[in-house]
């Protein structure tokens, strides 16, 4: 089925206003109202950008940061019609289109994806519900659970802390652990943890419905630790602040 005139003429202003130095305006209309739209659609797409990564935007020089949205806004085929999903599509061009740029800092994809999170988390849909009555005197017999508004993230450079008079060259040169919560007051909160406690976090999601004192044993037993038992009353305060703060359930 042959494409409509309207259409061509569509698809046609709409590339020019994606890039417009490579792709021609439909003839006709006037350069100042080309302008108008030309301006209108970038800066919305560049401000939601600003906004979702804030740090990225502030540690780059404007011609830079405008480079790259402009690539960005040429290039990537966004997949989602949400306006607020355009942070993941950025990332996702970040990592996957982007390539080398000497502009770019090395630890780029990393700050961008820890941004993002707080984004991600913010809208996400799922919720965590009131918190339930204990089960008994002993609480390393229950089985500890994840909430799904609790991320734990690894990041080869110190992401947390990078800013216009932070910005390391190399990485940390051992991972850095952070953990992204949404809590029950829709509030989302940072904190940086350590390899144990990431651990722990991911034997609790691989192992689902068991007792946190037998993950706690395994965790000893991974670590080659001499005082197992230390193991376990050092987790039951992790894991009780843990559940304080509502990462864990």
């Amino acid at each position: 089925m042959a494409e409509a005139p309207f259409q061509r003429l569509q698809r046609q202003f709409a590339a020019h206003l994606r890039d417009p130095q490579a792709q021609a305006a439909p003839p006709g209309i006037e350069e100042r109202r080309l302008q108008i739209y030309r301006d209108l659609f970038y800066n919305n797409i560049e401000d939601c950008l600003a906004s979702a990564f804030p740090v990225l935007r502030a540690i780059s020089p404007d011609a830079a940061w405008h480079a790259r949205v402009r690539d960005f806004y040429a290039r990537h085929r966004c997949e989602s019609p949400q306006f607020h999903q355009i942070a993941a599509e950025f990332l996702r061009y970040l990592e996957e289109e982007r390539g080398e740029h000497p502009d770019d800092p090395p630890f780029l994809r990393e700050l961008a994806h820890y941004e993002w999170v707080e984004l991600a988390l913010d809208v996400a849909e799922e919720e965590i519900g009131e918190p339930a009555a204990s089960a008994g005197s002993d609480e390393l017999a229950g089985a500890p659970c994840l909430s799904p508004l609790a991320w734990s993230l690894a990041y080869d450079w110190p992401v947390h802390r990078i800013a216009a008079d932070f910005q390391p060259q190399q990485p940390s040169g051992q991972p850095v652990y952070l953990l992204v919560w949404r809590n029950r007051a829709d509030q989302v909160r940072f904190m940086e943890t350590n390899a144990v406690t990431a651990r722990l976090l991911q034997l609790i999601e691989e192992r689902p419905g068991v007792a946190a004192r037998e993950l706690l044993l395994q965790l000893a037993g991974e670590m080659g630790h001499p005082q197992p038992q230390a193991v376990v009353e050092q987790g039951a305060a992790i894991l009780r602040d843990l559940r304080e703060r509502e990462i864990l359930l």
